[in-house]
């Protein structure tokens, strides 16, 4: 198992690049970041920083979207990055959730994101691509580039599409059995598609917050500073509750439960700890979605995450021990995982 590291790019941008810097040294392999232009600072301008300052560190946006920026426009980045660097980074992509709401537009169709998967891998990894009627190829792509696109997803259509299509899955959550029923669902697909479902590389992404204890002090804290990521989910699961309405045999109720008491969302907290717009996730889908407590309750987490498909955990560090959790995972968790 890999493991990644999830950063806003608030300024300054030192701070992010030291924490990336930090993570490689404590073990991590991917560095990523979220993508809302109006939010926060522009990541890929910082992941040249971070590219320059670290030395095996893959990074890429967890996630970015077809919607903020035209297509060529973001296969270019990225090829101008592995050129730079040496096929060091990955594209995250998904529908755009706060990046196309906060620019008062609607989130991007699947659809979309499937012409776009294409075009930006195709022309990242230096081959043609059709730009609706127009066929280009970046002349200046050497051999040996490659751009892997990850897709995020949590609805059928979305698991179906990321199996069919993505070169990886990224799901935002750790819950047990949400996990292993949606990464079925997404090698299900691949397999339907005549795939090798082995290809489509398996990434969680979630808070971790590690604790001295498990007392209940210790407990109620890590909820409260992780509490935040239940709002950010619920932002999607409550588009699935519109599409596919309350109770549905195509999105599992131990995913939609929970939004009921859901009132609005104010995106200038968003992914923050201490959100208050996420008062309404109770401590179960704290404890489910993310992780927390001593060393001990994320290693066997992990290893059950593990038995169910997937290849990388990626630690959301957007609380108030971000270094700590940096270094307790580089001294005692990756190593217990990894060997």
């Amino acid at each position: 198992m890999d493991f990644g590291l999830v950063l806003q790019t608030d300024p300054p941008a030192s701070r992010v690049i030291s924490l990336m810097k930090r993570a490689e040294r404590n073990g991590f392999s991917y560095g990523w970041t979220f993508d809302s232009a109006v939010l926060w600072q522009e990541p890929f301008v910082i992941y040249s920083q971070i590219l320059a300052n670290t030395t095996r560190l893959k990074v890429g946006p967890m996630v970015t979207n077809p919607g903020t920026r035209t297509w060529e426009v973001t296969a270019s980045t990225f090829a101008t990055l592995n050129d730079m660097f040496g096929n060091r980074t990955v594209c995250g992509i998904g529908r755009g959730d706060s990046a196309m709401r906060v620019a008062g537009r609607k989130p991007n169709t699947l659809a979309r994101i499937s012409e776009a998967m294409k075009v930006i891998r195709e022309l990242g990894s230096g081959r043609e691509a059709d730009l609706g009627g127009t066929v280009v190829r970046f002349p200046w792509v050497g051999e040996g580039a490659e751009l892997p696109v990850w897709m995020a997803a949590y609805g059928p259509k979305a698991l179906k599409m990321a199996g069919e299509e993505a070169d990886g899955f990224i799901l935002q959550l750790a819950d047990l059995y949400l996990t292993e029923y949606m990464v079925k669902a997404v090698k299900d697909a691949a397999v339907a598609a005549g795939r090798d479902p082995a290809e489509v590389t398996i990434c969680v992404a979630a808070p971790a917050y590690v604790t001295e204890d498990d007392s209940p002090e210790a407990l109620a804290h890590a909820r409260e500073q992780c509490r935040w990521f239940g709002g950010m989910v619920g932002n999607h699961v409550a588009d699935l509750v519109s599409k596919y309405g309350e109770h549905s045999a195509q999105v599992p109720d131990e995913l939609t439960d929970y939004i009921k008491a859901r009132q609005g969302y104010d995106y200038s907290h968003h992914g923050r700890s201490g959100n208050p717009d996420t008062q309404f996730v109770p401590d179960e889908i704290v404890d489910r979605f993310c992780l927390i407590g001593p060393v001990e309750r994320h290693i066997e987490k992990l290893e059950a995450l593990r038995a169910l498909g997937v290849d990388q955990f990626a630690v959301y560090d957007m609380h108030d021990a971000q270094e700590a959790v940096i270094d307790a995972y580089g001294t005692r968790v990756i190593p217990a995982i990894v060997g």
